[in-house]
């Protein structure tokens, strides 16, 4: 049952995502509905601002250029040298979705707004249909995953894959202490050589644990700031009416100081995890 929710029948505040319907079996989510928004959005601007292009832009090409512009003269000031237009596509791709998916979430009328009646826990609810992309945990993974899987790819595509493997597995250190035991080089020294091999070896291991937190990190730092802002806009919303209810008095205006600071956030969000991808991005293709 679609429509517009009454503001005094509190909507259910769930961690994971609510769904919305099914096709054949598979359940689609309001969050995943909000990921198709932003592709389709993303989609239509990159075909309209190419569409007819020109060397010398103009009118929205001249708009779509410039934000461009901007967010690539941001990647090579990143020290990453000659490879910035490499990685460009793949921080602006993360970047720009991430920052759209927060802001449809905190402007776009809809999103917290039009429920359908739902069940949680066994009790029926009000259940938001668009809610943002970025408070589902899967789509934060998702993004954690193609950050940190995509930095591996560019970091054996540019450096090799057993130089870049190297990185991880550490047996330099192994070798050398063997062929010191078997005499083909001094064995002045053999203790600490082997010392010395076995750090090495546990440096490897703590590369890949790092790897691995990366995803933790990633998911979690983005999904429990947009949530929790999403979560403050329903409750002050909430509040304010309860308050002015008695008043007549409509109490969106006094909100809009919160929907500036979500569209803040959102915004340093996005910066912030495009900005790591980089970093991680600079590290994997250095070799060290």
């Amino acid at each position: 049952m679609f429509g517009i929710g009454s503001i005094t029948d509190t909507p259910g505040i769930t961690l994971e995502a609510e769904k919305v319907f099914q096709i054949l079996g598979f359940p689609v989510t309001n969050s995943m509905i909000a990921s198709w928004l932003t592709m389709i959005i993303l989609i239509v601007v990159s075909i309209l601002a190419g569409r007819r292009m020109k060397l010398i832009p103009t009118g929205f090409q001249n708009v779509v250029e410039t934000v461009l512009e901007m967010f690539y003269k941001s990647v090579a000031q990143a020290r990453t040298g000659d490879k910035a237009r490499i990685f460009f596509p793949f921080s602006a791709t993360i970047f720009f979705f991430i920052l759209l998916s927060n802001w449809l979430g905190a402007i776009l009328p809809g999103f917290g707004s039009i429920f359908i009646l739902g069940h949680h826990h066994g009790e029926e609810v009000y259940v938001p249909l668009l809610r943002s992309a970025n408070t589902d945990l899967n789509t934060t993974l998702a993004l954690a995953l193609f950050s940190v899987f995509g930095t591996q790819i560019y970091g054996i595509r540019l450096q090799g894959f057993f130089r870049y493997v190297s990185r991880f597995v550490r047996v330099s250190g192994f070798v050398d202490f063997f062929k010191s035991l078997v005499g083909l080089r001094p064995r002045k020294g053999l203790l600490i050589t082997l010392m010395n091999a076995v750090i090495d070896a546990f440096i490897g291991v703590l590369e890949i644990f790092d790897e691995l937190t990366k995803l933790l990190s990633f998911s979690f730092r983005l999904f429990g700031n947009i949530f929790a802002g999403e979560v403050l806009l329903i409750v002050t919303a909430m509040l304010f009416f309860q308050i002015f209810r008695q008043l007549a008095i409509i109490p969106y205006p006094v909100t809009l100081i919160f929907v500036f600071l979500e569209l803040f956030v959102g915004f340093i969000q996005a910066f912030i995890f495009a900005t790591l991808t980089l970093v991680f991005l600079r590290m994997a293709t250095t070799h060290h």
